[in-house]
């Protein structure tokens, strides 16, 4: 049986219906009880970022020998209990790289720019052209990735494309690597690209390495104007001190696509930010992507599956 707890396409849902038992059912991981029930006879489970596999569900699936993550962030996932029993963990690395490059491009652009905000204003006959002259090309930026994994490294492809420099920090890529000539990708320290960066991206896991990455005083050493967007996870960046940043104007936009708590509260620090872009957990996520991204994880788990049949 594979369970499959949240959103998947449905074109890879029928793929693995062609060989396997599927419940597939998005709800289930609004509701613990019938997720445990169904994890009892789960040889497979199937989740997206909200549906926690700990301790407590991995104790439910007595059965289980496969989780695959629609996605590439495994923080809801108790990996080291999953190794203890021989489950496979099995991400979607690299299928929705290209719907995140495009939202940070986007995103930069829509900050730097700083003229998509008018049309109520045009459409009441106001002219705004003064104010909204003043927007910032770019062509000539300095892009500075944090983390140069699958997604840093298409991200600076279409960086190039439009006229970007690009430079990044990856603690665990030596500098010998091939990647950085590669992708003509200068590499530098953490400090060095967030001083140096017109714009920084961040694209690395969250664990306790990363936690609190980008902090108040990292915050502190980018240029006045510089841009923060995060698509990886809530928790890398400190969200009170990037308001407190944009409300001073030392920072002159950001873009959070991702969040300590999701979904924010109501009264959450970051209402009313001036030059703030707020978005629910979707850098990754579009019509193309979920295609690409349920192809893989239906054929990874069905070849996992296979392999560990009895013969």
């Amino acid at each position: 049986m594979i369970v499959i707890s949240e959103f998947m396409d449905a074109a890879a849902v029928d793929r693995l219906r062609a060989e396997f038992e599927v419940h597939n059912d998005a709800t289930l991981v609004d509701n613990l009880e019938r997720l445990n029930a169904a994890a009892k006879s789960a040889e497979a489970l199937i989740v997206r970022n909200r549906t926690q596999v700990d301790t407590a569900l991995l104790a439910n699936a007595p059965r289980l020998r496969v989780v695959g993550r629609l996605g590439v962030g495994l923080d809801n996932i108790d990996t080291a209990a999953c190794a203890a029993r021989a489950i496979d963990v099995i991400a979607a690395t690299g299928a929705n790289a290209i719907s995140v490059a495009e939202y940070v491009l986007t995103t930069a652009m829509l900050l730097l720019r700083g003229a998509y905000t008018s049309s109520a204003e045009v459409a009441a006959g106001h002219w705004p052209r003064p104010k909204l002259s003043q927007g910032r090309e770019v062509c000539g930026k300095t892009l500075g990735l944090v983390g140069f994994g699958s997604i840093g490294r298409v991200t600076a492809q279409r960086a190039h494309a439009v006229g970007m420099r690009v430079i990044a920090y990856d603690a665990l890529l030596a500098e010998a690597d091939a990647a950085w000539r590669a992708h003509d990708v200068v590499r530098k320290g953490l400090d060095q690209v967030v001083a140096e960066a017109d714009i920084v991206s961040l694209h690395v896991p969250l664990d306790s390495q990363t936690r609190g990455l980008i902090n108040a005083s990292r915050i502190a050493l980018m240029k006045r104007g510089a841009i923060i967007i995060n698509t990886s996870r809530g928790g890398i960046v400190d969200e009170v001190a990037v308001a407190a940043a944009l409300r001073a104007g030392s920072l002159a936009g950001a873009a959070l696509d991702v969040f300590e708590h999701e979904p924010l509260a109501a009264n959450s620090a970051l209402a009313d930010v001036p030059n703030l872009i707020l978005t629910p957990h979707i850098a990754g996520v579009t019509q193309e992507s979920n295609v690409r991204v349920g192809a893989l994880i239906a054929e990874h788990v069905a070849a996992s599956l296979r392999r560990s049949r009895p013969r």
